[in-house]
């Protein structure tokens, strides 16, 4: 994606904790853990397009290491 392409597309110097958290404030509290599971499987279709399934195996199986080693709280 271009430059100009992804300031369109997270609002220019926005960095994407302040993207998803703008994007949580407008869904009610219900819809929010569905919005960031899907928002979890688009980000890895999109590592797998941009960085190969290697890659993006690595990233989820990281994410997935890291909520086990929180105890499941």
């Amino acid at each position: 994606m271009s430059g100009a392409a992804l300031a369109a597309v997270s609002g220019g110097d926005e960095d994407a904790a302040a993207v998803v958290a703008r994007a949580l404030s407008r869904r009610a509290p219900a819809e929010r853990p569905a919005f960031l599971r899907e928002l979890l499987a688009h980000t890895a279709a999109g590592m797998v397009v941009i960085e190969g399934d290697r890659a993006a195996g690595e990233a989820v199986y990281r994410l997935a290491d890291a909520v086990v080693a929180r105890g499941g709280r």
